[in-house]
């Protein structure tokens, strides 16, 4: 193993990503597999750096100047360089002493060395315009973001080198160590960026995830046969069916047909294809954005079915065993992903399910976009076989509320439950290109977590009050319907206004009909607004979702607490999500996001929480 150069705790100077600008950095620790030091600069900001892109601090003093006649090599070297063409060269009717010349070079060294320390300096005011700190917190100003990132010292470096030779030939080499290679001011590129092991573990760590594993399809086992009870209350616990009751290879086989038959509408060439975030190695992978599209062919498939008296209703009679068996394929998926994912680069691993533990990285994802081809899986489940499937299983059961029940048209219950969420699926499927900034296809591998919640949480728990109301009808008035629909417009309005306004900020902050909005910048060239939705609470989609899934259980009355286990679920994942995020955010946003939350105290309810 070899040696470290530089210990924890020592004070350094660490080279920015991307520039050839240095700054002063502590050193934190060291990765002896990725051979990286991880190092924090003044702002908190942390990145893990090369042992090349490191230097001490004594390597940026001035160095004092020698005189020209101390070496020959010097002297020839400066009648060599006497016949070039030179900004300060005289005219040839005038000579100069050498005494003057001897002034005159060392004023030009002076001036270059003082110009090259002033850019290196960690404590100049550059310093702080660089890494997003300047003398006002906030910004209106969009296109300051676009401006730092067009690294302007570079390019004065370059003009002055360009115009002064201050060094022999000999003292190149140390030059271009210093400055860096002539080849960064032509093409700079970034520094790439090797995942490391997860040290921090999440979900209870190894105990924990392995407990999730088994809970998981325990509660979604429960809920379901507490909806078939006459009196579903939380102390009258259902039988347990026969284990022969849950399986059926006919369900089984319909469920294969409804996964791939979302797999041929997403390979279909229909739709525009755009580029996701950039990953650890700069490079960008292509999204076919379809999802709209697969939604109206599958409407009209469910369409030609109804047509042909196909009964939809059968989904409704085998609903436990499309659960059964939607969850054994979430599971089959999930040992796939992680076996595929141990011959996978390293680059390619998520950096929040690489912790070296099998259930950990089994339940979290160890790879993050996993591809076979360009059929991106993560993404294709994220979206289209469980949101789609949702809405099928809700008009099933609309379909089967009416059968039962000898219905000429739906209640109103669950007219409200079905045109809420179909809201809500549509939504999403419109705005699916938004999805590819979300925490899931950024941070999140793909494993039994987000496998079993695409495929079985969302479709067979979120339909939990379609589902209800088929075995516990719930009669309300149409002032009580008025008031519930209002509830609900109003959660969507603040989720889909404070999501566009993140999403056209995030695309194009330079648009003039953003001129309006204040932001803080941060090193990474993002900026954090602190205006709109944004500077109401650090998580207005969030509480717009709340509202809205109050808005959904509402129609079931309050006879039970059954049909409000989606709410309040909701509330605490969105509580534990909030606590990953503002986690993520300090470690990526350092003292902004310190900035911002003093701006901005309340998370998710406004003087609340």
């Amino acid at each position: 193993m070899p040696n470290r150069k530089f210990a924890d705790g020592e004070v350094v100077m660490g080279r920015w990503p991307g520039s050839v600008l240095y700054y002063e950095v502590q050193v934190t620790s060291y990765d002896d597999v990725a051979h990286l030091y991880t190092v924090k600069y003044k702002d908190g900001t942390e990145l893990a750096l090369k042992e090349s892109d490191i230097r001490s601090q004594s390597s940026f003093k001035h160095r004092k100047s020698q005189s020209s006649s101390s070496s020959p090599s010097r002297r020839s070297s400066s009648r060599s360089r006497s016949r070039s063409r030179s900004p300060g060269r005289p005219a040839k009717g005038r000579r100069r002493s050498a005494s003057q010349s001897r002034e005159h070079k060392d004023d030009k060294k002076k001036a270059i060395q003082e110009t090259s320390l002033a850019l290196v300096k960690p404590s100049e005011n550059n310093t702080k315009r660089y890494n997003g700190e300047p003398e006002s917190t906030e910004k209106n100003d969009t296109s300051c973001i676009i401006l730092e990132q067009k690294l302007k010292p570079d390019l004065e470096i370059k003009r002055v080198l360009e115009q002064y030779s201050l060094r022999s030939r000999k003292d190149d080499k140390k030059t271009e160590e210093i400055f860096s290679e002539k080849k960064t001011f032509v093409a700079v590129k970034p520094i790439e960026k090797v995942p490391t092991k997860t040290k921090e573990l999440e979900f209870g760590g190894r105990i924990g995830t392995f407990m999730m594993i088994l809970f998981l399809p325990a509660t979604v086992l429960y809920l379901l046969l507490m909806c078939k009870q006459d009196d579903p209350s939380l102390l009258n616990f259902p039988p347990l069916p026969a284990l022969e009751s849950l399986w059926e290879w006919r369900v089984f086989g319909v469920f294969l047909l409804w996964f791939f038959l979302q797999a041929v509408f997403y390979l279909l060439p229909i739709g525009k294809v755009v580029e996701g975030l950039p990953l650890s190695n700069g490079k960008r992978l292509q999204y076919r954005i379809n999802g709209f599209y697969a939604f109206i062919l599958t409407a009209a498939a469910i369409g030609v079915l109804l047509y042909f008296e196909f009964e939809l209703h059968y989904l409704y009679d085998h609903f436990m065993q499309f659960a059964v068996s939607a969850a054994a394929f979430s599971l089959a998926l999930s040992i796939y992903l992680y076996v595929r994912s141990l011959k996978a680069p390293e680059e390619e691993l998520a950096p929040g399910g690489n912790s070296g533990y099998f259930i950990y990285d089994f339940f979290t994802g160890h790879e993050l976009n996993p591809r076979i081809g360009s059929f991106d899986l993560k993404y294709f489940c994220e979206l289209r076989p469980g949101l789609i499937g949702w809405v099928v299983i809700n008009l099933a059961m609309l379909l089967a509320e009416m059968k039962i029940h000898n219905l000429s048209m739906p209640s109103l219950s669950m007219i409200l439950v079905n045109s809420f969420q179909l809201l809500y699926v549509v939504d999403a499927l419109w705005n699916e290109e938004a999805i590819l900034t979300t925490m899931d296809i950024t941070h999140d591998g793909f494993g039994f977590m987000l496998a079993f919640g695409d495929l079985v949480w969302v479709p067979f728990v979120y339909s939990l009050q379609a589902f209800y109301l088929v075995g516990h009808p719930t009669t309300i008035t149409w002032p009580v319907a008025a008031a519930i629909t209002v509830l609900n417009c109003v959660g969507y309005y603040i989720f889909r206004s404070a999501n566009s306004q993140k999403n056209n900020f995030r695309r194009n902050p330079a648009d003039p009909k953003l001129a309006n909005l204040k932001f803080i910048p941060t090193a990474t060239g993002k900026g954090l607004l602190v205006t709109g939705w944004w500077g109401f609470v650090r998580h207005p989609n969030y509480l717009g979702d709340i509202i809205m899934a109050l808005a959904w259980s509402l129609p079931c009355g309050f006879n039970h607490i059954l049909p409000y286990f989606y709410v309040i679920y909701f509330i605490c994942l969105l509580v534990h999500r909030e606590a990953r995020d503002e986690h993520h955010c300090k470690q990526k946003y350092g003292l902004a996001w310190e900035r911002y939350c003093q701006r901005v105290p309340y998370r998710i309810f406004p003087y609340i929480y």
